[in-house]
């Protein structure tokens, strides 16, 4: 039997997928005897600030999971909160465990990518310095798919499922007027491009898919980018590219930093991307003269729940579930991975791993990958993408619109 309860929070950017990883620890955590499952409200920070619900006062019956696993967003809320170190602010740590103690709270579970890891890393550390009995999990959620050791993360296959489906019309929209037309899409994934190269699988029967795309893994020469449109017009009216939000120009800067005066960051130390399409558009409409136009993808990558991937929404479930059997054997300091047993048929298996292999690492796109003298993706990559967006889940609709699970107040 179980003793105590369960916690669990989100953390960082979310996923069309991430509440299926939530409800995956929620059912999993009762159906094998927890007494409570509280849900943190934006994450650690609102757990500091003791601000959290029982679960079960929001999921009602199993029309209410199912909406949940199809609600896109954070249902928890999320925070981007670096934990500092213990040595440096044991305070935090110690008013942390004062509250799990309080709520009777035996298994912490935390949702989220590197920077989730992390905390995770920490406060497990600290459980074992002080001799506490509290386990510690991660659960792995990132669109940008650049967490180290698994083979793909919870909420990359339907963000590259959207990315494919959304970059084929947009193709296919360039082509109306028959005219010249230059156009850059923008699309996220920081410093890792695995989200870009998901544009690839625009190319199809059907549709040419883009004429070159940009990965952050390689930095963009401006000047050899504007001749490679220009070669691309020699014999073609109507040009797509893709690009990510972090490329970087020769000198080592972002693109979207080129024109702007100050840049965000986050207490993580993130610099806030975008605008990275905005400005190449505008630069190759002044070299060229060509009417040039930038699509900024932006949040509709993460958030595009009508579109989600069955395979991801599954996987992600599982992750969830398998995050709370390995902590109730015993598990602590760790992360849920994946691991690829096969492609065709694609087979994947669930095992936990040190999440001290996996927090603070990104994993980018490898050279052998990335080709066409750095302005296009590998067939393979594009073989490693694609299981990851088969299959459909439809949203439940009322009135000819998705219906979906909120806090209500």
């Amino acid at each position: 039997m179980v003793k105590g309860n369960v916690i669990v929070g989100q953390s960082g950017g979310p996923t069309s997928v991430i509440n299926s990883s939530l409800v995956g620890v929620y059912q999993t955590a009762l159906n094998n005897g927890a007494k409570k499952v509280y849900g943190m409200m934006n994450g650690i920070q609102g757990l500091l600030q003791e601000r959290y619900i029982d679960m079960s006062d929001y999921i009602r019956d199993d029309l209410d999971i199912e909406l949940l696993k199809r609600t896109p967003s954070a249902f928890l809320g999320s925070c981007r909160f670096k934990l500092p170190d213990a040595e440096e602010n044991e305070q935090v740590y110690i008013d942390i465990f004062r509250i799990l103690d309080k709520l009777d709270v035996k298994h912490f579970f935390y949702i989220g990518g590197n920077d989730s890891m992390d905390t995770v890393k920490k406060l497990s550390e600290y459980a074992k310095v002080k001799n506490s009995d509290i386990t510690f999990m991660g659960v792995p959620k990132t669109i940008d798919n650049d967490l180290a050791v698994t083979d793909h993360t919870p909420g990359f296959g339907s963000s590259a499922k959207y990315i494919a489906s959304v970059m084929k019309e947009i193709i296919r929209d360039a082509l109306v007027y028959g005219t010249d037309a230059i156009t850059v899409v923008e699309i996220m994934g920081r410093n890792a491009g695995w989200l870009t190269a998901a544009s690839a699988l625009a190319k199809s029967e059907d549709c040419d898919g883009p004429d070159l795309i940009y990965l952050p893994e390689k930095e963009i020469d401006i000047g050899e980018f504007v001749e490679n449109i220009n070669q691309l017009k020699k014999h073609k009216k109507s040009v797509v590219i893709a690009v990510s939000e972090g490329l970087k120009t020769t000198d080592g800067k972002y693109v979207c930093e080129v024109n702007k005066s100050t840049i965000h960051e986050d207490s993580f130390g993130h610099k806030s991307l975008g605008g990275t399409a905005l400005y190449l558009a505008d630069y190759l409409s002044e070299k060229t003269g060509i009417k040039s136009r930038g699509i900024i993808f932006s949040t509709l990558q993460r958030c595009a729940s009508h579109l989600v991937s069955r395979t991801d929404i599954t996987e992600a479930f599982m992750a969830g579930g398998h995050a709370v059997h390995a902590a109730f054997e015993g598990d602590t300091g760790k992360t849920i991975i994946f691991e690829r047993i096969s492609d065709k048929p694609y087979q994947i298996k669930t095992s936990v791993c040190d999440v001290n292999l996996i927090a603070n690492i990104e994993k980018k796109v490898p050279d052998e990958w990335i080709t066409n003298n750095n302005t296009y993706v590998a067939k393979e990559l594009c073989d490693y993408i694609r299981p990851l967006t088969i299959g459909e889940l439809l949203p439940f609709t009322v009135d000819g619109l998705p219906r979906h699970l909120f806090i209500y107040k």
